[in-house]
């Protein structure tokens, strides 16, 4: 890789964690995570979802992390996978799946919103990804129900074991940032 093309990518991540800092993504204290681990920071993610700029910088990076993969679908796993992918879609014009974390026993049911055939290549999206749980769960509803899933989106890897556990089933994690990067920045 040239030094140009590493400068744009450095670029790119500086402008994602200025972003995050901007929108108030990144707080420092004595948290809870959902896991149960208490954390001395905290990455809120919906706060960055539901920050028109902070979105559209996180799309156009997935976007462009997605460009030379093969893909039919992109997914995310309810909650904070769902404006992300919301946007990733839009940008890229692929069509979007939304995984339910449980099965819906009323309306249309089922486990999905949107369309998944057989073989479709799915890319999930997250937001923050600790121990994977939460994406594993998805990644088990789509290809249970026939999907491809062998790439996982991530805004933010707080670098705790989640990209092992997907390696164990075989899919990349691709962080668009990792916390160790937000929280060195904040420190400085």
């Amino acid at each position: 890789m040239s030094v140009d093309k590493d400068k744009g990518k450095d670029n790119k991540k500086e402008e994602l964690i200025a972003a995050l800092k901007n929108c108030g993504a990144v707080k420092f204290g004595d948290f809870t995570l959902a896991s149960g681990k208490k954390s001395k920071y905290y990455i809120d993610i919906k706060k960055a979802s539901t920050d028109p700029v902070t979105l559209r910088i996180i799309a156009e990076q997935a976007a462009g992390k997605i460009s030379d993969i093969d893909l039919d679908i992109v997914g995310g796993v309810a909650l904070g996978g769902v404006p992300i992918a919301t946007a990733v879609s839009l940008e890229t014009g692929l069509p979007l799946l939304l995984v339910r974390k449980d099965v819906k026993d009323y309306g249309t049911g089922g486990r999905f919103v949107g369309d998944l055939t057989d073989g479709a290549r799915v890319v999930l999206m997250e937001d923050v990804t600790t121990s994977g749980g939460s994406v594993l769960d998805g990644i088990s509803a789509v290809r249970d129900a026939g999907g491809v899933v062998d790439t996982v989106i991530t805004v933010v890897d707080r670098e705790e074991n989640a990209r092992e556990r997907l390696d164990s089933v075989g899919v990349a994690l691709i962080p668009l940032v990792k916390a160790s990067d937000l929280v060195v920045q904040d420190r400085s």
